[in-house]
């Protein structure tokens, strides 16, 4: 914890301190040099004011959270003499398995340090939704241990319908980079592949199908990028036998795959210029944007937008 519980030192550093001469010497403290590579006090303090507000509103949060939870749904008698309604603090940290002090901080909006499964504990305790499970450790500035372990849902009812009314190439990954969903202009554009496969995923198209190296303009620079961005993608998910079993397939089976993974670039799927060489079309060139999908945080939405600049 960073709250201290013991006072500071009570020594107050001099000002001015005298000189063998007998003169009165400044001390740095008066010089009025800052200390080079310290902070200005402007700044420091507006980082404390939003840091502070961060925790008032993390603290509002559980508040807010805990008065929802009735004692019967986690297994506590109800009671007769509750005056506020949900759970009491003491019972959240009996709960949770840490202290009633403790909690009682975190709600007041101490700087305290928690650990991820403490956040993922409380979590769980206060039957926070998926949304709201996110914006708790939004605020408390840390990854949540389970995020998407054992929660691989279908896309939600009517996007890949959503997808299919994009006029430009279009589809959605997974965090493996599976396509759930596409459209008839992205099966034209990759020639069909999509419906060859039995579970289409982009990583392995690219890293083991040859069709990819003939489609792909810069295929050699495409990959490099291409791993980089999976590597930022899966950061959080090497652990999941899912995401595991694809990374060992694909460094297995493409020695370009394991020379860019063993790198350790990371970067974001940006968009930019992308250019194929279509069996049928001829070059083609599109800009791409990728969106995350607000209703899958897992997903993200992959569009191909025709390049204006580079159009004949």
């Amino acid at each position: 914890m960073r709250d201290k519980v013991g006072g500071e030192s009570s020594a107050v550093p001099s000002r001015v301190a005298a000189s063998s001469t007998g003169t009165a010497a400044a001390s740095p403290a008066t010089s009025g040099t800052p200390t080079p590579g310290a902070p200005a006090a402007g700044t420091a303090a507006s980082a404390e004011q939003t840091n502070s507000a961060r925790r008032k509103a993390l603290g509002d949060f559980l508040r807010s959270a805990r008065a929802r939870v009735q004692p019967e749904i986690v297994g506590l008698p109800v009671g007769v003499r509750r005056r506020t309604p949900g759970l009491r603090r003491e019972e959240v940290a009996q709960l949770c398995d840490i202290s009633v002090t403790w909690y009682t901080w975190i709600e007041q909006g101490r700087d305290v340090t928690v650990s991820p499964s403490v956040w993922a504990r409380l979590a769980s305790v206060l039957g926070l939704a998926r949304a709201e499970r996110h914006y708790l450790f939004e605020l408390a500035e840390c990854t949540d241990p389970e995020h998407g372990r054992g929660h691989v849902h279908p896309l939600p009812s009517g996007l890949a319908a959503c997808v299919q009314s994009i006029t430009a190439p279009a589809y959605i990954l997974d965090r493996c980079w599976n396509v759930l969903a596409c459209n008839e202009a992205f099966l034209y554009l990759f020639d069909g592949w999509p419906n060859r496969a039995a579970q289409a995923n982009l990583l392995r198209y690219i890293f083991q199908d040859a069709a990819a190296r003939e489609l792909v303009v810069d295929w050699d620079q495409r990959a490099s990028r291409v791993v980089a961005e999976f590597r930022a993608d899966a950061a959080a998910h090497v652990d999941e036998p899912e995401v595991r079993a694809l990374l060992d397939d694909l460094l297995q089976s493409s020695s370009v795959f394991a020379h860019w993974w063993t790198r350790h670039t990371v970067v974001d799927r940006e968009g930019g210029l992308r250019e194929f060489r279509h069996p049928v079309s001829g070059i083609l060139r599109y800009q791409q944007i990728t969106f995350r999908l607000a209703t899958r945080l897992d997903c993200k939405l992959v569009m191909l937008l025709e390049n204006a600049e580079g159009a004949a």
